[in-house]
Order: C-alpha cells, then structure tokens, then sequence
C-alpha cells in the first residue's frame, strides 16, 4: 500500500528514515549501486520529496505502527 513522507528522522546508525502518513517508518538509504536515492543527502533533497508514496509493506502485513524517534521536518 502506497503512503506519502511526512517526514524525516535519522535513526541510531545515522541513516535517514522516513516517517509516513500510516504511521510507519521506511529507511530511505542512498546506497549507490544498489540504491539511488540522491535526494536524501541533502536538506533541500529530502524536502522536495515530502508527499511522495512509497510503497508500505507494513501496510500490507497490517503492522501496528512504528514508534518514532524525533521527527526532523526535512
């Protein structure tokens, strides 16, 4: 099930994670080659992209939501 990005923390290795509108989080890794996700490099980047859905496979597994850490808005 597809969600948009409200937002944005990093979790306890650093990486960026998204916070979704459902209530889960989804890492949003730039891991080139593997993952290109340039925009979440930067503050401008990650901004741009709220409002986007991403694909929720929590969502599909009806999961209960994600406890997030401190939410950062870009």
């Amino acid at each position: 099930m597809e969600q948009p990005i409200i937002g944005y923390h990093k979790d306890e290795e650093d990486h960026w994670v998204a916070r979704l509108a459902c209530g889960h989080n989804q890492h949003v890794r730039h891991n080139p080659p593997w993952v290109e996700r340039p925009w979440v490099t930067t503050e401008m980047g990650r901004a741009s992209m709220l409002g986007t859905r991403l694909n929720c496979v929590k969502c599909d597994r009806r999961e209960p939501t994600d406890h997030t850490q401190r939410l950062v808005d870009n």
